[in-house]
């Protein structure tokens, strides 16, 4: 029987927002892998720990090295922010498992974490309280016309629109095409929450409207929640009803 893989979601990025269960997965695990910038979270956690610390873009190759290293008989945790099954490491983690023959499978299990989008709308107040989608603005794994397509059924259908990945150094225009066709669907007037380092240190949150966002600071350390026709801001805090008082007859 080879070793065990654990695939842990960290959170935003302190420990306070970490799960208990993930924490202890960290400890317990004798090789740790990860993109460096996470990695560099947790000193305190892996700390005396072997360390597969990759890159950005290297996904595959850490992933790979996680396997070969449970196949050593050691207990592997392979970290992600936020939870790992949302834009994480699990879904390829778990892919390259199955791909091998059945008796050089390592045992695997995913730990979740608290999503940057369940963060980041906490602090915003309560945005998600009715249905949402998520959307990854970023085009290095999925066609822009394929996103785009998403942003406007999304609109069309008046989720409240969670977008990962708005802006980078690279991808400048994106969010702009974004804000265009969803001003044709929604109204311009239409809440618009910022946060940026959501949990960590350096936190920015920011309230604007569809019509103004994109005036404000934006970039890959952002999440951007488009509230639905019935959102509404209230002391600086965005509020997404969900119906229960017109359910009780209150008005």
């Amino acid at each position: 029987m080879a070793g065990k893989i654990i695939i842990v979601g960290l959170g935003p990025g302190n420990y306070f927002d970490m799960t208990a269960r993930a924490k202890s997965a960290i400890e317990s695990a004798e090789v740790i892998a990860g993109y460096k910038t996470y990695v560099n979270l947790i000193p305190e956690l892996v700390a005396g720990k072997k360390i597969i610390a990759t890159a950005m873009m290297q996904e595959t190759l850490r992933a790979e090295l996680a396997i070969s290293e449970a196949q050593k008989n050691l207990s592997v945790a392979v970290i992600s922010s936020g939870d790992a099954g949302i834009y994480g490491m699990a879904g390829l983690v778990i892919e390259k498992i199955l791909d091998l023959p059945e008796n050089l499978q390592p045992e695997f299990e995913v730990v979740a974490g608290i999503s940057a989008v369940n963060s980041a709308a906490a602090i915003l107040g309560a945005p998600l309280m009715h249905d949402f989608a998520v959307i990854s603005l970023s085009d290095l794994l999925t066609d822009w016309q394929l996103i785009k397509k998403r942003v406007k059924c999304a609109a069309e259908g008046d989720f409240v629109i969670a977008l990962y990945n708005p802006k980078s150094k690279k991808r400048v225009t994106q969010i702009e095409e974004v804000q265009q066709i969803l001003l044709k669907i929604k109204n311009p007037q239409t809440p618009v929450g910022i946060v940026t380092n959501a949990g960590r240190a350096g936190q920015i949150k920011i309230i604007s409207t569809l019509e103004k966002f994109t005036q404000e600071e934006i970039n890959m350390f952002s999440l951007i929640l488009i509230g639905n026709s019935k959102t509404f801001v209230k002391n600086n805090f965005m509020i997404t009803p969900r119906g229960y008082e017109i359910k009780q007859g209150v008005q």
